[in-house]
């Protein structure tokens, strides 16, 4: 009997080391989901006023109201993911097309803004692929904004049939740093901030039954987001 309790006495450390381990983790996690909902209620108020303040009659107005769509569909996951909601995907017909259009308004000014220009290779032909528009226009924002801040020269975008599969590519002239760079770092493990969005695009074309290519051409770096063809009226 001495014997066992002794051993309880021993292992009472323990137990309340363990308990106390607990309880700061318990603490430091609700502290830190309590600062990241005040930091969401905070970025929702200068969402709401920029949607409103936009007039709803001017073309320029266009990309500004799909990006702050984009940023509000972001923000609702994102809450989500913190509180430990279910995630909702909404998958939809979507037009290769416009979905190649929409994303080209989007990036345009940004493009200038660099002294870089967005060329949009026109298809005649339709395609439409089956998936979340968000999750999709978010992979190609991605590509976008890779090629615009670490590529050079004119940003080719646009798209053709493979088969069954429909391949939206981004191409550039390349750069001495640029996505290259990018790669290395990720291979190298590294937490620079610009091997998020290769990640992103990738579990997007994954998660709709595709796949993700990026590699060197004579004329510079192309990405291909290559996606199963749907058919109009598929989905729903």
């Amino acid at each position: 009997m001495a014997v066992e309790l002794a051993q309880v006495a021993a292992g009472l450390p323990v137990a309340a080391s363990l308990a106390l381990a607990g309880g700061i983790t318990s603490f430091r996690e609700g502290r830190r989901r309590a600062m990241l909902n005040e930091a969401m209620h905070e970025l929702r108020r200068p969402l709401q006023v920029l949607s409103l303040a936009l007039p709803v009659d001017l073309p320029q107005a266009v990309p500004v109201e799909s990006s702050l769509q984009l940023a509000t569909v972001a923000l609702e996951r994102l809450d989500r993911e913190i509180n430990g909601a279910s995630l909702e995907t909404v998958v939809a017909e979507v037009s290769v097309s416009e979905l190649i259009v929409a994303a080209m308004q989007r990036w345009r000014k940004a493009a200038v803004s660099r002294g870089r220009r967005i060329h949009m290779r026109r298809n005649e032909q339709e395609a439409f692929v089956e998936g979340s528009p968000f999750d999709l226009a978010q992979a190609l924002d991605n590509l976008l904004s890779n090629a615009i801040e670490h590529g050079a020269g004119e940003v080719d975008l646009g798209w053709c049939l493979e088969g069954d599969q429909v391949c939206v590519s981004v191409t550039d002239a390349g750069s001495s740093g640029g996505v290259r760079t990018e790669v290395n770092r990720r291979r190298r493990g590294g937490r620079a901030r610009r091997g998020h969005g290769l990640r992103v695009v990738s579990r997007i074309a994954t998660a709709h039954g595709g796949s993700f290519s990026l590699h060197r051409t004579p004329h510079g770096t192309e990405a291909c987001l290559r996606l199963p063809l749907g058919r109009p009226g598929g989905a729903g």
